[in-house]
């Protein structure tokens, strides 16, 4: 039977947790699945839709559709209270499967209807709550299922069960009904007195975390911790990682400390990802005290980090150039005897490279064999741009050659890099041939490959060529991107012909097409340095809807920054909080920057405190900041507050804190205060310091 033919759908009116609202129709009313209940609408109230009864509630009318008379599904007779065991439920089900709509499903189940009549305690159930549960778990259809129900509790007056609903609840979830899923869970509260269960919240904060929604998912979590029902590790940690796949990882360090609230105690997937949430976040010291945390606990009942909680821990501190940390937690991991794997090897060359230290990733690529790690094409990417870095041209070309010598893979990212290689050795030809030889083996160069040939070609005084190469891509349709049409606009202002770049940039600001997003052209224009052509496209591109990448508000907040244009800052700052996007740390700082610069630290303030409240996790650069602008408004009684509360963080450098406080009294001429904060001596009370003659 087509899913399409079948009409069993309720109509949901959506209430609280969520606003988006379904449309209704009346009680008794029937409608077409496909119509009246959409897949993706926000989990809310249920109005729970009827079959049409007479002026007497009594059986269902006459049969429809291709359902013949009411059928008898028994095995055999039995002297047990209940029929279950002479009921054969795959023929049950058989018989339910040929039904379309609620009248044909309450007219096959209408010979297991209360025998004995009425609703009193004399009445018997033929089939019992356990067969009527177990039938729903084995009925695939969302439809069919939430039909059944309704016959249970209206028609047959079956008390309302818990495992029911949950059954119910669970088909609707595998089926993207969220609006019927959240009705089911307030009906069993609201109609029926039953108390949601575990069971009951975690399908449906799994369910929806595993689709993506992840605001819906917390807010049935709140509500789950508010009616007292306690999660457990699985359901946290999922939040955690769909938190973290949606780079949301305010709400993923909010989930993880409810987790540690509620003694729940993290498992080594819990640790790992959340050392990765930190490391995204820039918060790194939180990191690495996962890790220690890891380490240093109970043995009888630790959870030992393994390379993957160190690998991560590494690309934490590639990722945010530290690099220095990053090799002395290798040397740590050497030092306790950590079986090395691929991506650890990748990563120190890389770290090796950016120290200037080639000869130790060198040596470090050509003992993984020796370890039992054989390096793949990553491994040999990164040494032959580390060679290329530390100009060891002859290195370079001899791992390239013998790469293909050996038959290693070769990709975009390998050629790329020799090509930049070839470039910085001066032989352009060599450059050249290599696009040729790429295209032949398949490999099809990207914007990066045309952006190196092209700046090779500009460096050595080929300006027709680049040109030339330039203007094929164009008319070519091929993909530009934002770093093409600035290496070329660096190559007109290198040859002395600003008036051609000039025009590039004219021709992409004035561009009707949409062969160049307009992101692309407002990022190209912020990066060279065009504020005036770069506001106002801008700002035409928001009024529009164009603007959908939170980088372009940030790569404008620091084009205005650059250029103090701080009233600027906090235009783009406020349109995007309007448009509904999450700062990060940074773009805070920045705002932040903007209201000191104009003397507005109330604001900066009132930010920094909704923001906190939000549950933005705040580098501290951001927190020594607010200090500086309360400092600046020369309130040292809130200083001192403020003091207090960044000194009871235990996530805050406290040395730091002190260097950055007595900055603050040095600049107000304050050198006493500035003494006892360094020495760490108890706070003086600034109103009494004010009676006492100090000028502020």
């Amino acid at each position: 039977m087509p899913p399409e033919a079948i009409a069993f759908p309720r109509t949901v009116p959506c209430a609280p947790p969520f606003s988006v609202p379904v449309p209704t129709a009346p009680r008794g009313g029937f409608r077409s699945c496909a119509a009246s209940l959409p897949v993706a609408a926000p989990l809310g109230g249920r109005d729970v839709w009827r079959r049409r009864r007479t002026a007497i509630d009594g059986p269902p009318g006459p049969l429809v559709g291709n359902v013949g008379a009411p059928r008898e599904h028994h095995r055999r007779q039995s002297g047990h209270r209940y029929l279950d065991r002479s009921v054969d439920m795959g023929e049950l089900l058989a018989s339910l499967a040929e039904t379309t709509t609620a009248d044909e499903l309450h007219a096959v189940m209408s010979p297991y209807l209360n025998s004995s009549g009425g609703s009193g305690p004399g009445r018997r159930l033929p089939l019992s709550l356990r067969f009527m549960v177990g039938l729903l778990s084995r009925e695939p259809d969302w439809r069919r299922s939430l039909a059944l129900l309704d016959w249970m509790l209206d028609a047959a007056g079956y008390p309302p069960s818990i495992f029911a609903y949950n059954v119910v609840l669970r088909n609707a979830l595998r089926a993207g009904q969220w609006a019927l899923a959240g009705g089911l869970a307030r009906e069993m509260h609201d109609r029926h007195s039953l108390a949601p269960d575990r069971c009951t919240y975690a399908t449906l904060i799994s369910s929806l975390g595993k689709a993506g929604r992840l605001d819906d998912a917390l807010s049935w979590l709140h509500r789950m911790e508010r009616d007292g029902v306690r999660g457990d590790l699985v359901l946290y940690s999922t939040l955690i990682e769909l938190a973290r796949k949606l780079g949301d990882h305010s709400k993923a360090i909010s989930v993880f400390s409810r987790l540690r609230s509620y003694g729940i105690a993290p498992d080594l997937v819990a640790y790992n990802s959340m050392i990765n949430v930190f490391g995204k976040a820039g918060l790194l010291r939180e990191a690495h005290q996962l890790l220690r945390e890891m380490e240093e606990s109970d043995p009888a009942s630790a959870v030992r980090p393994d390379i993957v909680s160190y690998s991560t821990l590494l690309t934490a501190y590639v990722e945010n150039r530290r690099y220095v940390e990053a090799l002395s937690l290798f040397s740590e991991m050497r030092e306790r005897r950590i079986p090395l794997d691929l991506t650890t090897f990748n990563i120190m060359i890389d770290v090796y490279g950016q120290l200037g230290m080639p000869r130790e990733a060198d040596r470090s690529f050509w003992s993984m064999r020796k370890l039992g790690v054989d390096p793949n094409v990553v491994s040999y990417n990164t040494l032959l741009r580390v060679y290329g870095e530390a100009e060891l041209f002859g290195e370079a070309i001899h791992l390239f050659r013998l790469m293909q010598r050996k038959g290693a893979e070769q990709n975009v990212v390998t050629y790329n890099t020799m090509i930049g290689v070839y470039g910085k050795s001066l032989e352009h030809e060599k450059a050249g041939n290599l696009v040729q030889e790429m295209q032949k083996k398949g490999i099809h160069p990207n914007a990066v490959t045309y952006s190196i040939i092209i700046s090779i070609w500009g460096k050595a005084g080929k300006l027709e060529r680049a040109v030339q190469l330039f203007q094929k891509l164009r008319t070519s349709g091929a993909k530009i991107d934002h770093v093409l049409y600035q290496t070329m606009i660096a190559v007109y202002e290198r040859a002395g012909l600003v008036a051609h770049a000039k025009r590039l940039l004219s021709d992409l600001k004035e561009s009707d097409d949409n062969s160049v997003p307009k992101e692309t052209v407002i990022t190209i224009l912020a990066n060279a340095g065009r504020v005036e052509e770069a506001a106002q496209l801008f700002r035409r591109a928001f009024e529009v809807g164009e603007v959908k990448d939170i980088a372009v508000f940030q790569c404008m907040m620091d084009l205005f920054a650059r250029n103090k244009k701080h009233r600027n800052v906090i235009e783009v700052f406020e349109k995007m909080r309007g448009a509904g996007y999450f700062p990060d740390s940074d773009m805070i700082g920045v705002a932040l920057n903007a209201y000191g610069k104009l003397q507005e630290f109330r604001k900066a303030e009132s930010l920094y405190r909704e923001m906190q409240e939000e549950g933005c996790v705040f580098s501290d650069q951001v927190h020594f900041q607010m200090l500086s602008l309360l400092g600046a408004r020369r309130d040292f009684n809130r200083v001192e507050s403020f003091l207090k509360e960044l000194g009871s963080n235990p996530n805050i450098n406290k040395q730091e804190l002190r260097i950055v406080a007595a900055g603050v009294y040095e600049r107000a001429n304050r050198l006493d205060d500035a003494s006892r904060i360094i020495w760490n001596q108890a706070p003086v009370d600034f109103n009494e310091t004010l009676s006492e003659g100090y000028a502020l």
